[in-house]
């Protein structure tokens, strides 16, 4: 057999190997706040990682990647267009994590027009997103939208802590549902990672 057939393709799209190819799970669906992920480096290779997916479903978003961002291509990134920026980020105590110190105004969704919002997910480990939010003083200056009484994951593939820590497609879905109002335009896209998580599973077991 040729080398050419035994090198492993990988899909034009979602940039994984043919074989676990994810586009099949794509559901178009039109955001109205703009999604920006930024991406820690250890996810950009992470079979299990849901923000390819998600980026791909959405029609206005984009993936970045990086932990230390230059600070002005960040602050160009963030104030693009005069769009606030929000970050998606969970409240936090000082029992439950002494060491962060983000603790800035909650974001309320009636003082903003939903085109002119700009929606800033960390896709990263706990940890590792807490070290991104220190290396980058822009994103501590963010106004905060924080989740609650969230149902419980779907994410079987991945370990959680708490049965409430969500991957980074269920939160940002979530968190577009609660600034739109609108549950059902967005259940696709937690049917495209349900298929996902199936398809992960199915690897799993062979």
């Amino acid at each position: 057999m040729s080398d050419s057939k035994n090198k492993r393709t990988s899909c034009p799209l979602c940039l994984r190997p043919s074989t676990a190819c994810i586009c099949r799970w794509v559901n178009n669906i039109a955001n109205v706040p703009e999604v920006v992920v930024l991406q820690h480096p250890l996810e950009v290779n992470n079979a299990k990682g849901s923000a390819r997916l998600l980026d791909l479903c959405l029609q206005t978003s984009c993936l970045v990647e990086g932990e230390q961002f230059d600070p002005q291509c960040l602050l160009s990134l963030l104030q693009a267009d005069g769009k606030q920026a929000i970050l998606l980020y969970p409240a936090t105590t000082q029992n439950e994590a002494a060491d962060l110190q983000y603790q800035p105004p909650e974001f309320v969704v009636q003082d903003h027009a939903l085109a002119n919002i700009r929606l800033v997910i960390i896709d990263a480990t706990w940890r590792k997103s807490r070290k991104m939010l220190y290396l980058n003083p822009a994103l501590q200056q963010l106004l905060r939208l924080s989740l609650q009484n969230m149902p419980a994951s779907h994410y079987r593939i991945r370990k959680a802590h708490a049965p409430d820590q969500l991957s980074t497609l269920e939160a940002t879905c979530y968190a577009l549902m609660q600034l739109e109002q609108d549950e059902e335009k967005y259940r696709p896209l937690l049917e495209a990672f349900d298929g996902f998580v199936g398809q992960q599973m199915g690897f799993r077991q062979k």
